[in-house]
């Protein structure tokens, strides 16, 4: 079974717009906590810097995938998309509509 490229190049331009919209929504989540004293009923401010924290780390992963999406599309350009990086075997179409980025068979994984 041959590797379908188009497909895989699909699926990426998918995550892509997926990862850089979600990455658009959050970014007022993962700005500086300011102390507001005058506000009543809101977040404490250590509630607040462990949501900002946990959008930071959510943003890190996003990004993380970004550079493995750049990644995916260097192996399609050298023709190494959807084969395994360690042992070279064809990685299972199910397995990179789950994930397009995946770089090793569901064995080397």
């Amino acid at each position: 079974m041959a590797i379908n490229t188009k497909k895989g190049t699909e699926r990426l331009e998918a995550r892509r717009a997926e990862l850089e919209a979600q990455s658009r929504i959050s970014r007022e989540s993962r700005d500086t906590v300011e102390l507001d004293q005058q506000a009543v009923g809101r977040l404490s401010r250590m509630d607040a810097i462990q949501q900002q924290a946990m959008a930071e780390a959510t943003e890190r992963t996003r990004q993380l995938d970004l550079q493995r999406i750049e990644l995916a599309y260097r192996r399609i350009k050298d023709g190494d998309y959807g084969y395994c990086v360690e042992c070279d075997a064809e990685i299972p179409d199910a397995r990179l509509e789950i994930d397009p980025m995946a770089e090793r068979c569901v064995n080397c994984a």
